[in-house]
Formats: C-alpha cells, structure tokens, sequence
C-alpha cells in the first residue's frame, strides 16, 4: 500500500485482538499512520469496512485482506494507476486461481470491465479470483447506503461478502474493471493449508 503513496492506513479489529495494535504500534515503522477501528455488526466484510466510512467517505481507497499474503510490491500501484486511467468506480487486483472450485472467480470481458464476480462454484472456464481492490468515493458511499437495505436478521445464519456488494453495484451501473496484479496465486492463510503452505514458501525463502 505504502508504494502506492498510501500513507493512512484503517484496521478494523475484533474486541479482544489487542495483539494486532502492540505488534504493529503506529505505523511510524512503515513510515505511515496506523488507526485502529472496532468492529460494530459480525455479518461480514461489508459491515467492517463501514466502520472507516467516516474516515474514508472522500478518499480513495485501496483494500487489502489481512489473511491474503502475495509476493507484489507494485499490486496497489497497479491497481491506483488503473482506476485513474480509466476514469471507473472500482479496479479489483486479479491473481491466476490454482484452485478455482474455491474460489471467487472474475467474469470480464477483453477490455477487462467486470460483468459479475461467481462465488465458489462447480468447474467452469473461469480462472482469476481478486484479492484486493482500489475504488474511489461513488463506491464507498454505494456500499454505506446499500447496507442501510439490509435486514440484519437475515445475516444470522449467512454472511454478507463484500463480492455480493460489487455484484450488485455492477446491477445498478457502477463501472467495475479488473486487472491482473500478480503472476502468482495468493496464499490464502485464514485456511490450515493455506497457512502450511505459507509457512513453506516464505520459510524457505527468508532461509535463502
């Protein structure tokens, strides 16, 4: 994010995550401003996102998954220099999926413009999943009001991903595009594989 020209960075925590502040203080390591955000609704990414909406309400964003590890230092760049090229509401950071069954895949036709993103599903020809994003106010000001049409009950038993609210942004005329930003699948370790095989990568890597 930093090598995007980020320089404020919102995390949004759990109650009882204090871990995730005393290790990582203030940004002033990284040479950014760290704030930290609680969430308020447990019915999914939508939901913690708008706790920075009054934050971030006027600002570009760019949006990252804390459990998403890749190996890309230009990916926020990419994605920043996308969207302002191409005049559109939100750029989604494709990575090749080495597992598409599970995964959500990016439908987008050849001038990369996204038509829907299809959540886990049976085989099919679709190979890139996103793994981070960049979108500028229209979208954060979408997605506030687009919560206020939900009924939380509805989301005790399902949650709400942020892949819906892009889905349905794309129904109602914003202008969603996509590139790829990685040659590499993502390592996703908020799996027990997926962490395994983070270990071993990045392992071996720093043993080098």
């Amino acid at each position: 994010m930093k090598h995007a020209g980020v320089s404020k960075v919102y995390i949004i925590l759990r109650k009882g995550k204090w871990d995730i502040p005393s290790y990582l203080g203030d940004g002033s390591q990284f040479g950014m401003h760290f704030a930290y955000l609680m969430m308020r609704l447990p019915f999914g990414v939508p939901y913690t996102l708008d706790q920075a909406y009054p934050f971030v309400k006027d600002k570009t964003v760019v949006f990252g998954f804390p459990d998403i590890l890749f190996e890309c230092n230009k990916a926020f760049p990419i994605l920043v220099k996308k969207m302002q090229s191409r005049n559109c509401d939100i750029v989604l950071g494709l990575f090749f999926s080495d597992q598409p069954e599970k995964a959500d895949l990016v439908a987008f036709d050849k001038k990369r413009r996204v038509s829907k993103i299809v959540k886990k599903t049976k085989p099919t020809r679709l190979r890139y999943t996103w793994g981070v994003a960049a979108w500028t106010p229209v979208f954060t000001n979408y997605l506030h009001e687009k919560l206020k049409d939900f009924d939380t009950s509805a989301f005790i038993e399902k949650e709400l991903f942020i892949s819906d609210i892009v889905n349905f942004a794309i129904e109602d005329g914003l202008q969603v595009e996509a590139v790829q930003v990685s040659g590499k699948p993502f390592i996703d370790i908020g799996t027990p594989e997926g962490l395994a095989g983070a270990r071993g990568r990045f392992m071996s890597f720093s043993n080098r």
